[in-house]
């Protein structure tokens, strides 16, 4: 008889195991990992540098980088935050650091660090790591009965950890839970036939994109790829925007604001520099400071390139201040990395104590991580999610038994 059974690897797995040697350190716990590597997404995460949390330290601004769970992680975020990330893993030898944007990664700039760091853990603290072992079925009576291909498991309590895996959501079904249908988050936007696909390579930052015929709007940093849109601020929107764009089926017009500024004030701008330098080309004045190649791109696409600017009508710079403003584009499809991919769905947030991440419906269920209809946008926020849950079903495991 095991007292903790965690199902699942990832980052919400382990240190939920941790968490619940640390609470209660005669327990045996176990986790049941069902491929041969754990902590495959740690390692990947990051660009292979591990983005393992965000330099925010209120829990309320904290809570609103998360499209789904923002409001429920307020309480959860009192317990254990950025702050709480960085000193365990400083306790452990592990140092953080913070870049430009936020975001926190090991000095070492890789992910191998931290993995080490929570199986080294694991193994000093006692915890069971079964590899390989694929569950056919739970069932629950007055404790878990797990049914593996060799054997069968007892625990007093059981905690998933299963991420946004079909076997966890049917785990959780047949222990009572419904599910809120999962559907891709953070994602990139395809554009066919890509006017700017030669441009692959460059960021403009701020712009203000939004998705027409909707209220889902971001500002941040566009990254063009030879494919479409990509960067912060693409990333964000599909995330906000996630159920949305699923039933729009990945086809909708996307308007980009090139410029932060009116259609009217970006006409006036290029009145002035009309008057300034009426000899000139307005293809090599660029007076938005926006990249060399895009600025000539964006002046060929609505002015005649080859003449001065004394020559220029109203209506040519009203075109190109026009595009500047609301430049559109149709999106047609999304790319995700395979590996590192985020889902919108899961466990119904009103089935979960969120004071203890105890299931409603089943006692002696918890629930960490991706399971649950709980996503934040990229920046180390889905990790301290991870890191969040599972230290709090960790910590109330075994409280009633």
């Amino acid at each position: 008889m095991y007292d903790v059974v965690i199902v699942g690897a990832g980052a919400a797995g382990l240190f939920a195991a941790l968490q619940a040697k640390n609470s209660f350190p005669e327990a045996r716990v176990a986790i049941l990992e069902k491929t041969a590597v754990p902590l495959a997404k740690v390692r990947v995460s990051g660009g292979g540098r591990c983005n393992v949390t965000h330099a925010c330290f209120d829990p309320k601004l904290l809570s609103t980088h998360y499209p789904r769970g923002g409001k429920e992680l307020i309480g959860p975020f009192h317990r254990f935050q950025p702050l709480d990330t960085i000193e365990w893993f400083q306790q452990r030898g592990v140092e953080l650091k913070t870049e430009a944007d936020g975001r926190m990664f090991p000095v070492s700039d890789s992910s191998s660090t931290i993995i080490d760091c929570l199986l080294g853990e694991a193994e000093r603290l006692g915890v069971e790591l079964q590899l390989r072992k694929r569950i056919h079925s739970i069932a629950h009576t007055h404790s878990f009965l797990i049914d593996l291909e060799d054997k069968q498991l007892e625990c007093k309590a059981l905690i998933l950890c299963t991420g946004s895996s079909k076997e966890g959501y049917l785990f959780a079904e047949k222990l009572g839970h419904t599910l809120s249908p999962p559907v891709p988050s953070l994602f990139t936007f395809t554009v066919p036939h890509f006017a700017l696909a030669d441009l692959s390579g460059i960021s403009v930052n701020p712009v203000s994109i939004y998705l027409e015929d909707s209220s889902f709007t971001q500002t941040g940093a566009l990254l063009l790829t030879h494919f479409g849109f990509s960067g912060p601020a693409i990333l964000k929107l599909s995330a906000f925007g996630a159920r949305y764009l699923h039933e729009k089926e990945y086809r909708f017009p996307l308007s980009i604001q090139w410029v932060l500024e009116s259609e009217e004030i970006l006409f006036q701008k290029l009145l002035e520099q009309k008057a300034l330098y009426p000899d000139k080309s307005l293809s090599t004045q660029n007076p938005f400071k926006l990249a060399k190649n895009l600025w000539k791109m964006f002046v060929e696409l609505t002015c005649p390139l080859e003449k001065k600017m004394k020559d220029l009508s109203h209506k040519d710079l009203r075109s190109l201040a026009h595009k500047l403003y609301k430049d559109s584009y149709y999106v047609e499809g999304k790319t995700t990395h395979k590996e590192e991919f985020v889902t919108c769905g899961g466990i119904p947030l009103s089935e979960v104590n969120f004071k203890t991440m105890e299931s409603k419906k089943c006692p002696g269920l918890f629930f960490a991580g991706e399971i649950l209809d709980v996503d934040g946008i990229t920046g180390g926020f889905n990790f301290q999610n991870a890191w969040t849950s599972g230290y709090l079903a960790g910590s109330f495991c075994l409280s009633g038994k």
